[in-house]
């Protein structure tokens, strides 16, 4: 009897501490809201560009961002200011780029989104060109290389989750940058094709229903002398008023196989230009308001339009910008050719319009970085650039100068990182504070980017879990 007392008594105690267990295990909150500074991890190749531009715009209290991601596609998130609240990204189109296992340069960078919010409300982006395929027809301004220029555009005003594409912009275009005019009309900059192609401007006054044919600002055109053809790196960006301001570089397109130089084609750039695109009055002028002839040329942008030549040296991605007067500053990267197939480092260097001459910063005091621009007055000026210290940290900076360029100072670091680098888009346009530019930092052995949203108190952050997102690779989609 006692016996049996002892092994029930067990039995209680048993199924009691395991009733205790039980509920303790249930009750157990377990943590995975884990916050990054990252809103994607998906960025792909080249994620964002200076060129490319705007990739981000502030409407109404929301930052909407276009990036490259998988598989070349893409990809447009928004953040809002007053709630907090992430969306997306969303696949916004489908790039013919990053679809061929059997292309020799599997990411081809070209076809990275441009980003624009119209009148009524509605989200466009233009991605994907690198000036069309010999079987998508005749090329009238140029030559043919890969991909389409594609125009999509939301399905709903301000709703990034669903859009549909227009047949009603050249396939043939590349290096896509949009531009909103107070008065609501788009012009939609491009180079027309490949590298022997003019550069044009499509425009339209029904907030993208429909657009203009190309017309040609930029001429290509064989030279005489070389072995040659004359091509062009412009950045277009909105100016005072009705004017739409434009930084361009020269490209000496060399054939493969040339006289002059053994290297062949070669990305070799050169010297620095500016003009400026009155809308209202459908008239283009240099820097002194003299009329200038379109297209133009290469002996009449030398003539008309040059800020600096800078002999030998290469040069990569003016911008520009203009105070309250009009009068423009003006960045470019400058490096020695050192006779390899790239140039030696390259280093910013400012130039400013005193209204009688252009003014160079000798030594402005700048780090070797790409970086965009912000002139506040003919005085102030701020470029936020990316680049790496002494020690390898790669950083996100923004530098200050109160003396018209002349001197720069290190201001602010929004993000660094070590043994780390990244790629920056242009400045968002109409910026919140908070959110100023987008960056991609390599992830090291792959080709994927985590994405960040910079502004004046560093990255926007996140859950960790909405980051995570699909990351196809070419290989996975054909295997």
């Amino acid at each position: 009897m006692i016996k049996k007392q002892c092994t029930l008594i067990i039995c209680l105690c048993f199924l009691l501490l395991n009733c205790n267990s039980k509920k303790t295990v249930s009750t157990k909150k377990i943590e995975t809201n884990t916050t990054v500074d990252y809103f994607a991890d998906n960025g792909f190749g080249n994620a964002v560009a200076i060129v490319q531009h705007p990739s981000g715009v502030y409407h109404k209290g929301v930052t909407y961002i276009a990036y490259q991601g998988a598989l070349e596609d893409p990809y447009v998130a928004s953040y809002n200011h007053e709630t907090k609240e992430w969306k997306g990204p969303y696949k916004a189109g489908v790039s013919e780029q990053g679809k061929d296992p059997n292309r020799k340069k599997k990411i081809d960078n070209h076809g990275k989104p441009a980003l624009l919010i119209d009148d009524a409300g509605y989200i466009h982006i233009a991605f994907g060109g690198h000036g069309g395929r010999p079987s998508d027809g005749k090329n009238p301004l140029g030559n043919h290389h890969y991909g389409k220029n594609i125009h999509a555009v939301s399905k709903k005003p301000l709703d990034i989750s669903a859009w549909e594409t227009l047949d009603n912009v050249s396939l043939f275009g590349t290096y896509s940058q949009f531009v909103k005019m107070d008065n609501g009309d788009i012009y939609l900059f491009y180079r027309h094709g490949a590298h022997r192609s003019n550069w044009v401007y499509q425009k339209s006054i029904d907030n993208g229903v429909t657009f203009s044919e190309p017309v040609s600002f930029l001429k290509h055109k064989r030279k005489k002398d070389e072995e040659a053809e004359d091509s062009w790196y412009p950045w277009v960006s909105k100016g005072n008023g009705n004017d739409i301001i434009v930084a361009f570089d020269y490209h000496i397109c060399r054939d493969n196989k040339n006289s002059q130089d053994a290297r062949g084609h070669i990305p070799e750039r050169h010297n620095l230009y500016y003009m400026v695109f009155d809308t209202k009055n459908n008239e283009w002028k240099n820097v002194k308001n003299e009329l200038l002839k379109m297209p133009l040329t290469k002996e009449m942008a030398d003539k008309k339009t040059l800020i600096t030549n800078t002999g030998t040296d290469w040069t990569f991605q003016g911008v520009a910008d203009v105070d309250s007067s009009g009068n423009p500053q003006v960045i470019v990267l400058v490096g020695s050719d050192i006779g390899e197939k790239r140039s030696g480092p390259k280093r910013l260097q400012h130039f400013r319009w005193d209204g009688t001459e252009w003014v160079q910063s000798k030594d402005s005091g700048l780090p070797i970085g790409n970086g965009d621009l912000e002139v506040k007055s003919n005085r102030e000026v701020s470029v936020y650039l990316e680049s790496k210290t002494n020690d390898n940290i790669g950083e996100i900076s923004r530098w200050d100068s109160f003396d018209g360029g002349t001197s720069f100072k290190k201001s602010k670091v929004f993000l660094s990182r070590e043994k780390s680098g990244f790629i920056i888009s242009a400045l968002i346009d109409n910026a919140h504070p908070d959110a100023r530019m987008i960056v991609a930092e390599k992830e090291p052995g792959t080709d994927f980017r985590k994405m960040y949203l910079i502004g004046d108190n560093g990255p926007i952050t996140r859950n960790k879990d909405e980051t995570l997102l699909e990351k196809t690779t070419m290989n996975q989609k054909n295997n």
